[in-house]
């Protein structure tokens, strides 16, 4: 069997118990989000809230932070 196309996974529809655990948080955390205009994309269909695990994936690389800061690396190299 093949396994699905990039493409194809990264427009699943997931619901927010679902996004909830891939992102490693509550649901009550993303509801709260979302009111206040934050945290990963999110449609809406009617009253259903729905993540598709393309923007969730985007939202988590927009939000990695890593530990050196850029300049402090570059200097830190330079010498």
């Amino acid at each position: 069997m093949q396994p699905a196309p990039i493409e194809v996974e990264c427009d699943v529809l997931l619901g927010e118990a679902q996004a909830a655990r891939l992102l490693n948080l509550s649901v009550r955390t993303l509801q709260a989000w979302r009111t206040k205009r934050c945290g990963p994309a999110f449609v809406r269909a009617g009253r259903a809230i729905r993540y598709r695990k393309c923007d969730l994936y985007a939202w988590m690389d927009a939000n990695t932070v890593s530990s050196t800061p850029p300049d402090v690396a570059l200097r830190s190299r330079e010498s």
